[in-house]
Parts: structure tokens; sequence; C-alpha cells
């Protein structure tokens, strides 16, 4: 299939699968064991955490494997806020960010937490007069997305982890559709940030493996009871998942610049081919400095995504989040956007990698545009 569905997840690296394979094929040793095998895997497990948290520009101590960004999120959240106590307990949030987070943050709700949900542009940036507002004595924490991954808005992180700190709050940020596509190091646009979650699929590790990274000093409660394998977060580890990530992290390390300049490349491809049909563009400036350029959420009028899907198998596309639309749940990042109900169902999330050929894009979109132009004039 020709991939146009690059925020879902991201082809393995063969770097990360020569990292893998060792402990797929023969090195199948508990980290914990105390021989020579489990040595051996702990001592794999632990490059790899300074190799996810160099490109973090962290201290690899407060990185926690877990098994991906959701869990890496809940815990942030959960841990810090669900047995909290005291008049600073309040969570703020924002409407476009990912469903676990959202989820996570209805649970503690559900537990008496106060939490603030707060609108955004129309555009898909935040509103940072409302957010300083909503900054009261009683935020304990707050939690924020560095890339949205439907509409692709860049968020000004450090600026809001400075305004959270002076307001006496801790910051987490959501990082998993950043890590290894922009700046993400703690000293640069994630500084301030307390939590920072991350995903090795996105950047193309394998799934099932993300981190939570803490910082120094700040406890959390765990969300599973057990014998503390990551600290706060307890289970056996995976070597193989855990050494590949590490292998992503590694290639992510240079030539970030390059890779972006052909993911923004590739965005200019898809507008000029999609210019030939009436469409309209969700979120940020698609070639502004306030996107990532790999994400495309374009809304086709009149036309129904699910059909457009369904007349090109041989392309993968997506139209919206993959969690939610394998459910048939309506974006709820166009709804917070002012996008109509009717104007959402006929949008489509195109997205790319540094890793995609011109010819998939120029093929691929020729294809959307072709098909769109038919359904447009059977509707007509």
């Amino acid at each position: 299939m020709i991939d146009l569905d690059a925020q879902a997840t991201t082809p393995l690296a063969p770097e990360a699968l020569a990292a893998m394979r060792p402990f797929l094929e023969g090195r199948h040793w508990n980290p914990h064991s105390a021989h020579r095998g489990g040595r051996m895997a702990r001592a794999a497990l632990e490059a790899a955490r300074v190799e996810v948290a160099a490109l973090l520009g962290a201290d690899p101590a407060g990185l926690v494997f877990t098994s991906g960004a959701t869990e890496a999120n809940n815990l942030a959240l959960k841990g810090l806020l669900a047995e909290a106590e005291g008049p600073r307990r309040r969570l703020v949030t924002f409407a476009t960010e990912h469903s676990c987070v959202l989820e996570a943050a209805r649970h503690l709700a559900r537990l008496g937490v106060p939490v603030c949900i707060l609108p955004v542009r129309a555009d898909g940036m935040p509103d940072l007069a409302a957010f300083r507002a909503a900054l009261g004595p009683d935020v304990a924490l707050v939690s924020a997305m560095a890339v949205n991954n439907e509409v692709g808005s860049i968020w000004p992180v450090s600026e809001m982890a400075a305004m959270a700190h002076a307001a006496g709050a801790l910051f987490h940020c959501d990082a998993a559709q950043a890590f290894g596509k922009i700046d993400c190091r703690l000293d640069g646009a994630l500084g301030g940030a307390d939590m920072v979650s991350l995903s090795a699929h996105k950047m193309h590790g394998p799934k099932g493996v993300g981190a939570l990274w803490v910082r120094p000093g700040l406890a959390l409660a765990p969300l599973l009871d057990g014998g503390g394998q990551e600290r706060v977060r307890s289970g056996t580890q995976a070597p193989a998942l855990v050494a590949g990530f590490g292998a992503a992290a590694r290639l992510a390390m240079g030539g970030r610049e390059a890779r972006e300049a052909h993911v923004r490349a590739l965005m200019r491809v898809a507008l000029d081919l999609l210019a030939a049909v009436p469409h309209r563009v969700n979120g940020p400036d698609p070639l502004g400095p306030g996107r990532w350029p790999g994400n495309l959420s374009v809304t086709f009028p009149g036309v129904d995504a699910g059909r457009i899907i369904a007349a090109l198998p041989g392309i993968a596309l997506a139209s919206g989040a993959a969690c939610s639309s394998g459910a048939g749940r309506p974006s709820h990042v166009l709804a917070a956007l002012g996008v109509p109900a009717a104007d959402a169902r006929a949008t489509l999330r195109l997205g790319w990698h540094a890793c995609t050929p011109e010819a998939d894009v120029r093929t691929g979109v020729g294809q959307l545009v072709a098909t769109v132009r038919r359904l447009s004039a059977r509707a007509a």
C-alpha cells in the first residue's frame, strides 16, 4: 500500500529491527535475572535508556519505559493527581488533546479531582490569554501536546511551561507526535516540562514501547503494583522493544533539518495536487512554522471521507486519529476547531514521514484527487 497515514504509525527502521533481533532470536533473558544472560539484557536496556534520554536532552535516570504513550500519559496524570490532597489538585488540559489524556482527565474527575478542559483557537493553537486566566493557586498540573496528531499544530511548550511554573503548577507534555521530528530537547522547545510522554512507533521504532520522562525528585504513585522494575512502573521489561526504541532515537539524533526539509517538500507536492479540487485545510498554515509539515487535515466539502477511503484500497488513508476512526467516533479535535459535523465527515488526515518517497505522495494524492472529482460528480 501507499502509506499516507504516518500519524497513525511509521515503518520500523532497519536499524531498529537489527537492534531487536538478538532479543527475539535467542537472548530471551529477563533483565532482572542475576545470571550473565540477565545482565546482558539489562545492559541493553540501560544503553537504550541513555539513547532515548539523549535525544530528549534529559537525565536518563528520569526515564521510565512504558508500553507506549497512552500508558505514559495515564501515569503522568493519574500518578500525580489520583491521590493528591490539599488545595492544589486541579488539572488543566485542552479540548484537542489525545483521547488517552482526555479520558484520564475524565477518570480523575470521577474521583473528585477538579478538571478544566480549555478550548482552542480555530486554527488549533492554544489561546494563551485564556490559558493564563485558567492558572490559579489550585492548579497542580497542566497537560498539553507538543504536536497535535490530527492537525499538526506545534504548540509553544516552553512558553506554556513557564506560565504554569509562574502559577506554581507542574507541566506535562505529550510529545508522542513530536519526538524524533522536531526539537524536543528539554533545553529547547520542551524547556521547562516536568514530565514528557514518548512513543517509539511514531518515529520508526517498534509498537508496544514508549516512555515517560519524570523530572528527578518528582514523586508519582504507580498505576500497577508489582516488582517496581522501572521504579514507578512494575512489569518485566521487553529488551527487544526497548532496544528498538533506543536505535530509533539514535537514528533521529542527526539529520533532523534534512528530514524536515524532505517532509516539507512533500507537503508542497500534496498541496499543488489538491489545488485541482475544492478543499479546505484544517489547522495552522500547512507550510508555516506552527505546523508539522508531515500532517495535512483536509476537508472535501460534500464528499464522504469513508467513501473516499473505500474507493482507494491501495492507499492507507485516515479520517482522523486511528484510535477514534476505527470506532466510528467523530473527531473531537475537528469539533474543538469549530468544524461542522458534516464537514468533519468529509475530512481526511494525510500524513507522510521522512522516508516517504515523493513518488508515493504524487501517486497517492493524485489518485485521491481523481476519486474526489469522481465522487463529487456523482453527488452533483
